[in-house]
């Protein structure tokens, strides 16, 4: 039986009391992944009105009963990322305000992430004002994927959870039997999520070596390691304006790599990155859908689904079950 009250796995404070129901409640922000949950975990959406108002405000009813329950409230910070964390945020007072009795912050894709410290001078530590407003507003504990900076845990007062993709997308890749693989990270910063891949696929590693030019410009210079007649699996956490992969595409290809495949979580994909995909040598791309995917996309994209790791994520933590074990593999 799940313990009336228990403590976090960080050692922090106990997290409320709540029955024996698991309510999801799924934001505007991606409807199709929170049904796809529901569906794992066997359970309906919870019933919620979340529209908007004449002038644009956002209007949320809870129309379920969810006093003493256990909820979670999926919504990635996602564009438009503003409009979905304010729902986000009134959602979590929302459940608050009706007594639930532990709510979490299922956030697959989370907004702000690379704002997380003072680079300059006269700027926000964003991702911080991101967990102050999650906090204040009512959420006992946060579930996310892939987090830009992983540091940002420490923002947090409250029990973190950060998943890794590396399972689901290590499965698709796996299913794919690529012949003699090189894995490839597109920056230096990305060299610890390329040897987890290139451990688990019993694979060589290379680097990619760049010069970031301005927010959306990226400047490829070397490539360290060997791809020459390889098959390359080119990994990162997301794909922005695609700048740094579609590059890190360009100069394995020119170092003669024969199939590219990118695997990323995140395919956030605003400004010119469809086009610049369009346009590099990937054979296919990988992508999770954390983010909804967009009507335009790259002609090699290939979904791979989270629903299965967040739906055991859910239950583990609804049990008070370790999530350790979604790190490598989402078997029993």
């Amino acid at each position: 039986m799940r313990p009336d009250r228990f403590h976090g796995e960080d050692g922090g404070a106990s997290v409320p009391s709540y029955n024996d129901t698991i309510r999801l409640i799924s934001g505007t922000a991606h409807p199709v992944l929170a049904q796809a949950v529901a569906r794992e975990l066997g359970i309906p959406l919870c019933d919620a009105h979340v529209g908007r108002f004449p002038d644009g405000e956002i209007d949320i009813k809870i129309n379920d009963d969810v006093r003493g329950t256990d909820c979670f409230v999926l919504q990635p910070l996602s564009p438009p990322v503003n409009e979905n964390w304010v729902e986000l945020l009134l959602l979590l007072d929302c459940l608050k305000r009706a007594s639930a009795g532990r709510v979490t912050a299922v956030m697959p894709y989370y907004g702000y992430a690379r704002k997380d410290r003072k680079d300059e001078g006269r700027v926000p530590i964003s991702a911080k004002v991101v967990a102050n407003t999650i906090t204040r507003c009512g959420a006992d504990r946060v579930l996310t994927i892939d987090m830009h900076a992983a540091q940002i845990q420490g923002f947090y007062d409250i029990p973190v959870d950060h998943l890794y993709a590396k399972p689901v997308l290590l499965k698709a890749v796996q299913a794919m039997k690529i012949a003699d693989p090189v894995v490839v990270t597109p920056d230096v910063g990305g060299i610890k999520m390329a040897r987890a891949y290139a451990k688990a696929l019993a694979a060589d590693l290379a680097i990619v070596d760049k010069r970031r030019v301005s927010g959306s410009e990226i400047a490829v210079e070397h490539l360290i390691g060997e791809v020459e007649g390889r098959n390359v699996l080119i990994v990162d956490d997301m794909i922005s304006t695609g700048g740094s992969i579609a590059g890190a595409a360009t100069i394995v290809r020119a170092h003669g790599a024969k199939t590219i495949v990118l695997a990323v979580t995140h395919a956030v994909l605003c400004g010119p990155a469809v086009e610049r995909l369009d346009a590099c040598p990937a054979d296919t791309i990988l992508a999770t859908d954390t983010i909804p995917r967009r009507t335009k996309a790259p002609r090699q994209l290939q979904t791979v689904s989270v629903a299965p790791l967040l739906a055991r994520a859910i239950r583990n933590l609804h049990d008070s079950r370790s999530l350790s074990i979604l790190f490598e593999t989402l078997e029993d």
